[in-house]
């Protein structure tokens, strides 16, 4: 294990070291800010790294949230978009950690991505896995309660977790994504239901939310999703809802957006919470009404309560 850290010393100076796993770094100073700390595990031949933030206060048996970039991109990338959610986060107990893809791309469940992540068949689940062992070794982090929030391709792939690790997630966020169709799909789903939220526009051209083609550019066709009603569908019928979703539009909060958002939910004590917030005029980006990293983190707390 290779670990390049960040660390901010007491004179507010940074510095950047790589530490041996054989060598115990000890900080003689109290921190009150949280370090930033780029980390890695050796999968099957290959260093896949993740970031985070260590903590500013005590924690006991966190939560643990790992935000999933879109393809081309990285964990970091994805820091800003989940500040808020982030500085939340720390006062449910809940770390939240940024891992990076693959060469920047998810060996999702896409058939069709050209992306090397896919072509090599990367263990996403091994990497997850290593992931969960190094948190609850560092920080006893309480494995009930693991969440995953992702956006575009970080949709997909955690979809791929909720389809293949359902044992190990209790909710998924998928933002801007929808389950590929079954001419697409090259995972083997575990056919268990998992507490799903997806926010998808409704005029979004690269994830047609009525189904079809996902083109990221050039070379980069993704092949076929389902539609956003059809996905939605899926996740309700695996926890036998039946029946129509409750509906609530929520406040237009910015009238200059030209979103609007409704919200779709299937929700009922012993059975996990599936819902849909349908962004009216959304393109392939984030909603200015909410944030939807916050949503995703209020999603997930709810299904702990």
């Amino acid at each position: 294990m290779k670990r390049y850290t960040l660390k901010k010393t007491c004179s507010a100076l940074y510095l950047l070291r790589v530490v041996s796993p054989f060598l115990l770094t000890v900080i003689s100073c109290s921190l009150t800010k949280a370090q930033l700390i780029s980390d890695s595990l050796l999968i099957e031949g290959h260093y896949r790294v993740f970031h985070y933030n260590t903590p500013t206060g005590t924690v006991q048996r966190p939560s643990l949230i790992f935000v999933l970039h879109g393809s081309g991109g990285n964990g970091k990338g994805m820091m800003q978009s989940a500040a808020k959610m982030e500085q939340k986060a720390s006062a449910e107990n809940a770390l939240v950690v940024y891992p990076d893809g693959y060469k920047r791309y998810w060996n999702e469940c896409r058939k069709a991505s050209p992306a090397e992540a896919n072509g090599l068949n990367i263990n996403e689940q091994a990497f997850f896995e290593g992931m969960i062992q190094f948190f609850l070794k560092r920080y006893k982090i309480n494995t009930e309660h693991i969440f995953a929030v992702g956006t575009s391709g970080g949709g997909h792939m955690a979809y791929k977790l909720a389809l293949t690790m359902p044992n190990k997630f209790r909710a998924i966020t998928a933002i801007i994504a929808n389950l590929p169709d079954d001419t697409n799909l090259d995972c083997t789903p575990s056919g268990k239901p998992v507490s799903i939220m997806i926010v998808n526009g409704t005029v979004d051209p690269i994830n047609p939310y009525n189904g079809g083609p996902v083109i990221l550019g050039k070379n980069m066709n993704m092949g076929a999703v389902r539609s956003t009603d059809s996905t939605l569908a899926y996740w309700a019928q695996l926890a036998r809802y039946k029946g129509e979703p409750t509906f609530e539009k929520l406040a237009d909060v910015d009238p200059q957006d030209g979103k609007t958002i409704e919200r779709y939910t299937y929700r009922q004590k012993g059975k996990p919470e599936v819902v849909l917030l349908k962004v009216i005029g959304g393109k392939h980006d984030y909603p200015n009404d909410i944030d939807v990293h916050v949503e995703a983190l209020s999603f997930f707390m709810r299904q702990i309560q």
